[in-house]
């Protein structure tokens, strides 16, 4: 089958941004949701939090087997079983029953590392970071899209938007598998393959710039998740009289409202993470190093300080949408949030555009490690913000117990000169490609 690298790029997209819109469905009508079931603010941040539930192992285990399997397979059984139960979940009358279907279907969301690894397949290192950018940035406007078009495509129906979302998941499933190639050679996707052993999986977990690559995507692409399946229940309820007193004053137009301002961080998220690659390509090309203590030496040193940079950004606007919540400023706080999505595209950006240059030979179990455990903090976040006792103080009380003390560690992580792999929990000679390449 003739290909080219473009089409395996679309193709990966338009997969990765349906799988997107499916798993931030549920938050798009978490709202109407909340209104039938008549949730209080512990079990909307359960809601919340329990779209994240499947992403650390299911990432870990997707990452693998698209190494082992190849990317077009593994992505196509997550559309077709994500959408299938979807389509389930449409006919559904108990809320119980709802909930687990709707914590299955956010599987979905472990196809990002998969298209990672596919896109990794086929990109060379010197436009990797902008086209996984492209990838990753134009898949989360999923996200986005749910927030924002759903509720306006389907007002209070929320089952008839998780049927269609389900079938045409499965007719994107057979497109992946018609038209998707897991590798530009054969070399790479046998190289990949072989490489994703047990050896290779504890070497990829215990050096300690995977660890802080972890924490970095976890105060990133952890907050962002979080942060969408999140901001419709926090507008609808931090703000309500903001909202109310825009004329919106129904249950679907406090809904339609809310989603509409936590739609800007996904957008702006998403929108940007294909310049937050590109920057750093920049960085990398002109050689930019200007953070103390980081590395200066190493092949790929001013990528590691773009990261910190969108890191310490990250940290700043979290505290900001606190200050923002706490003046009771509508506005305000928007564009904090729009912002913070451009300084999150950064962090996840610049994550993912160093990834698959330190870990060539196994980008799924690398991509799945990182992308994975991280997406813990899509289920602590939303906990940290519901019981906080002010709905305002969740993003403070998250950036001091959590976001300081990883960008600490991420300075640390990457302060040496020789290549970071040598350095991890115990000592393990990195494989053969590894070594060639430090």
């Amino acid at each position: 089958m003739k290909t080219h690298k473009v089409e395996q790029l679309v193709i990966a997209t338009v997969g990765f941004f349906w799988c997107f819109l499916m798993w931030f469905s549920t938050a798009a009508f978490s709202p109407s949701i909340a209104a039938h079931y008549h949730l209080n603010i512990a079990e909307l941040g359960l809601l919340a939090s329990s779209a994240i539930w499947m992403a650390p192992i299911g990432r870990i285990i997707a990452g693998w087997a698209a190494d082992r399997f190849g990317a077009p397979r593994t992505f196509a059984i997550i559309l077709a079983g994500c959408g299938l139960v979807s389509i389930a979940s449409a006919f559904t009358s108990s809320y119980e029953v709802l909930f687990i279907e709707r914590v299955i279907v956010a599987i979905a969301g472990v196809s990002f590392v998969v298209g990672i690894q596919h896109v990794a397949q086929w990109f060379d290192a010197s436009e990797i970071g902008t086209a996984e950018g492209l990838y990753a940035g134009t898949g989360n406007v999923g996200a986005g899209v749910g927030a924002l078009v759903l509720p306006r495509l389907f007002g209070l129906d929320y089952q008839g938007a998780f049927l269609w979302l389900g079938v045409i998941a499965l007719a994107l499933a057979a497109w992946y598998l018609w038209r998707g190639e897991a590798a530009r050679h054969e070399t790479a996707r046998h190289t990949a393959r072989q490489s994703s052993d047990l050896r290779g999986t504890v070497f990829v977990w215990t050096r300690y710039i995977a660890i802080a690559l972890m924490l970095a995507y976890a105060m990133s692409f952890g907050l962002e998740i979080a942060m969408n399946a999140w901001l419709p229940g926090y507008f609808s309820r931090g703000f309500h009289e903001a909202i109310l007193a825009l004329g919106f004053s129904s249950v679907v137009g406090v809904q339609i409202a809310a989603g509409t301002f936590a739609a800007v961080q996904s957008f702006s998220a998403s929108l940007f993470r294909p310049f937050a690659g590109f920057m750093s390509d920049v960085f990398q090309r002109r050689g930019w190093t200007p953070m103390p203590f980081i590395a200066k030496t190493l092949p790929y040193a001013p990528r590691l300080h773009w990261l910190a940079i969108a890191l310490i950004l990250i940290t700043l606007s979290m505290i900001a949408l606190t200050i923002a919540g706490l003046a009771g400023s509508l506005p305000l706080s928007v564009i904090v949030l729009v912002l913070f999505g451009v300084f999150v595209s950064f962090g996840t950006g610049g994550t993912f555009a160093l990834v698959p240059l330190l870990f060539p030979d196994r980008p799924g179990v690398a991509a799945g490690f990182i992308g994975g455990v991280s997406t813990a903090g899509g289920i602590v976040y939303p906990l940290i913000f519901a019981h906080s006792g002010n709905i305002h103080m969740g993003y403070l009380y998250a950036a001091v117990t959590m976001l300081i003390p990883f960008v600490l560690f991420y300075f640390w992580a990457a302060r040496y000169e020789r290549h970071p792999e040598e350095h991890g929990l115990f000592e393990l000679p990195p494989p053969a490609a590894e070594t060639e390449k430090a």
